[in-house]
């Protein structure tokens, strides 16, 4: 309805009438699709497409053309009609050899059959004697990707009457991992309830998920995890499979697959076995017959994420077994039907080696090439958790023989939950662009994650969900274009922060070109200011059990691992981390050059500087101030840096929605309120440990 009402206004507006403000709630996320404001640009879109020839019938080539005609309706104020053939200039046409006549004539087989399943073509040709624009794929979900980047280009203002356009996904898996639980509460979820509402399934599936769906398939992504990592078994029993089912029809015209987290001791929880030893033959006939039962009731069921013996839950270890074994009994139930196991890392023993961000390197590089070929091991982007800034986990490039799923977190655990305005693209890229060196230089992370270093047959991201019941889905309208990028991100590396924010900015808020340069400078200098003023020059961990309030003085007595001292080390006379080869040596888990460089504090990028080592606060840096005076301009310079959001988002007032820039200002406020939080404390208490003079501002 919203959307009908906008169409209406818009409308209203070219045609000379006066146009009435509309709400805007955020709920349509970047598929607004408002409409086309330069006459000029908006006259050559409708010359370049006046109808819409569809392939044959299927559930996803029939989303695809509903979206088209919903998304060129609305932008280009007319309609565009459906008619079965090219009769004139101006057609779009889609489908693939197989549902297309058009298509299959234009001998572009091969190089569909190239670019896969996924991959499509754009291209502007002409058909006979007709000029028209061709998307095609080899397969239908490729069509339906080929026509939201048509949307996407019209959307961001880009031309469209000579079009020549190639993509294929660079990883095949592109997963989102929904940490919901069954009761509908989401751990670190920050924007309401569960999407999935459980009580009502499979008899109702509430229509947002729908626009899930539509969301998900326009940035790529092909795979959810429906369920918490720390799993309840529950989610394998027969109720609950036929309420996955029932997700799983909707989502399955979008190209999205199904996947579940499970427990790895259902067998003893729900099965009724007395063990859930992984080589016990009662145990492995358990998962088999849990595996052919979950596929009769969901064909294309994608298989299994499983978080074992990790803070507290079940695994292998709790029978003396490896954690290839466990991953292989799962496996080995799942391989019949073509499914896999994303087994985690995220592991940290306190036996295995004191310093927490050695212990999953230390666990799984040994059992390299031990886990079946349809294991991928899930890996977070950096060693400890999903800090504002981590090096990358040196278990990129160190597997050869195990396919790695890249674990990066959308939801902002650690990052100001949806409170802070902090876009993850630089994050990302910093990460996804680190070079591991592990076959020389240019073996960045994203090389070994997409299978380009080691030849993997299967590659994956998978990105830890943001989303919830809040009306503008992600409780924050800016923790929006997280999800946004992760998509992007997920389906090419390669592509710029700057370039997926300002996509973003176009399709979400408004073409007008200071309007988005204004936004863009505020998101893409927005996590290092955070980064200032929570965990400046590589501090981190400085929170409480929420991970939100800042807690430098926090012990938590439940293990030393998740306090706050554990990290930074205080005392009167140094600060930071020993990672060295004089202290943990967890920097020796990275290849040379990287083990040499940032073991040496004269080298070590300032940055990453307290994460590997310990230093005395009067250390001279290259700045001519002390480290302690360094610490204390980073966390007032990023706390002035939060305040200036604010003052900068103040300027755009009337030039975006006044809805959502209310919203959008409350949050900032708040935002500015708990930077000088940050400041304040972290200041105050480490002048309390070290004793020295604060600095004059």
């Amino acid at each position: 309805m919203l959307r009908r009402l906008r169409a209406i206004v818009l409308l209203a507006g070219l045609s000379g009438w006066p146009a009435a403000a509309t709400a805007e709630t955020g709920y349509d996320l970047w598929l607004r699709y408002p409409a086309v404001g330069d006459r000029a640009l908006l006259a050559s879109y409708r010359k370049a497409v006046t109808a819409i020839v569809p392939p044959a019938p299927s559930a996803t080539a029939d989303v695809a053309v509903e979206e088209l005609k919903r998304g060129l309706l609305d932008l280009l104020a007319v309609p565009v009609p459906v008619v079965p053939d090219v009769e004139a200039d101006g057609r779009l046409v889609l489908g693939t050899p197989r549902s297309s006549r058009v298509v299959a004539g234009l001998g572009w087989s091969a190089e569909l059959d190239r670019l896969g399943d996924e991959g499509y073509r754009i291209r502007s040709t002409r058909v006979g004697e007709r000029r028209a624009t061709v998307i095609a794929s080899k397969g239908d979900v490729g069509v339906l990707y080929g026509a939201f980047h048509l949307l996407r280009l019209v959307q961001t203002g880009q031309p469209i009457e000579a079009l020549d356009v190639a993509e294929r996904p660079r990883l095949s898996l592109r997963l989102l991992n929904h940490w919901d639980n069954l009761d509908g509460s989401i751990e670190r979820g920050y924007a309401g309830e569960s999407l999935w509402r459980w009580s009502e399934l499979p008899g109702r599936v509430d229509p947002r998920i729908t626009d899930y769906a539509r969301a998900n398939a326009s940035i790529g992504i092909n795979g959810s995890v429906l369920n918490n990592v720390n799993a309840s078994a529950e989610i394998l029993t027969a109720p609950y499979l036929e309420k996955v089912a029932a997700i799983a029809r909707v989502l399955r015209p979008y190209g999205i697959r199904v996947f579940l987290s499970a427990n790895f001791a259902a067998p003893r929880i729900i099965g009724g076995l007395a063990t859930a030893d992984p080589l016990d033959p009662a145990v492995a006939r358990w998962w088999k017959a849990k595996a052919d039962e979950t596929y009769r009731v969901i064909p294309d069921f994608g298989g299994w994420l499983v978080k074992a013996n990790s803070e507290g839950q079940p695994g292998p270890q709790d029978y003396k077994r490896t954690h290839a074994d466990g991953a292989n009994v799962l496996a080995d139930a799942l391989a019949p039907h073509g499914g896999i196991v994303m087994y985690r890392a995220f592991v940290y023993d306190a036996s295995v080696d004191p310093d927490r961000v050695k212990r999953a390197w230390l666990e799984f590089v040994p059992l390299d090439g031990r886990f079946r070929d349809n294991v991928m091991v899930q890996v977070k982007n950096g060693p400890l958790d999903f800090q504002p800034r981590e090096p990358f986990h040196p278990m990129f490039g160190a597997m050869p023989k195990t396919p790695l799923v890249a674990e990066l977190q959308v939801t902002q655990e650690y990052l100001g939950h949806s409170n802070h305005l902090v876009y993850l693209g630089p994050m990302w890229k910093e990460f996804l662009d680190a070079d591991t060196f592990a076959k020389g230089p240019g073996s960045t992370v994203a090389r070994v994650v997409d299978g380009t270093v080691d030849r993997w047959p299967r590659t994956g991201i998978a990105g830890v969900a943001n989303t919830g019941r809040d009306g503008n889905w992600c409780g924050h309208d800016f923790a929006q274009a997280n999800w946004y990028a992760f998509g992007r991100l997920a389906w090419n590396p390669a592509l710029a922060a700057e370039r997926v924010a300002e996509e973003w900015i176009r399709m979400t808020w408004t073409s007008a070109p200071e309007v988005v340069a204004s936004i863009r400078s505020m998101m893409m200098g927005s996590r290092e200011s955070f980064v200032r003023y929570t965990m400046p020059l590589g501090l981190h961990h400085l929170i409480g059990g929420d991970h939100y309030a800042v807690m430098p003085e926090n012990p938590d007595p439940r293990r030393a691992d998740w306090s706050a001292i554990y990290y930074h080390r205080a005392d009167r006379s140094a600060i930071g981390f020993d990672r060295t080869a004089a202290g943990s040596n967890a920097v020796g888990q990275y290849r040379s050059p990287l083990r040499e460089q940032w073991g040496d504090a004269k080298t070590c990028p300032r940055e990453l500087l307290l994460w590997f080592h310990r230093l005395p606060w009067e250390l001279r840096m290259t700045s001519g101030r002390t480290l302690w005076e360094e610490l204390v301009g980073e966390y007032r310079r990023g706390a002035d840096e939060a305040r200036e959001l604010e003052a900068r988002w103040k300027t755009l007032e009337g030039q975006v929605d006044q809805e959502r820039y209310r919203a959008v200002l409350a949050k900032l406020r708040r935002q500015t309120e708990d930077a000088a939080s940050w400041r304040d404390k972290c200041i105050g208490y480490f002048h309390g440990v070290n004793g020295r003079p604060v600095p004059e501002p």
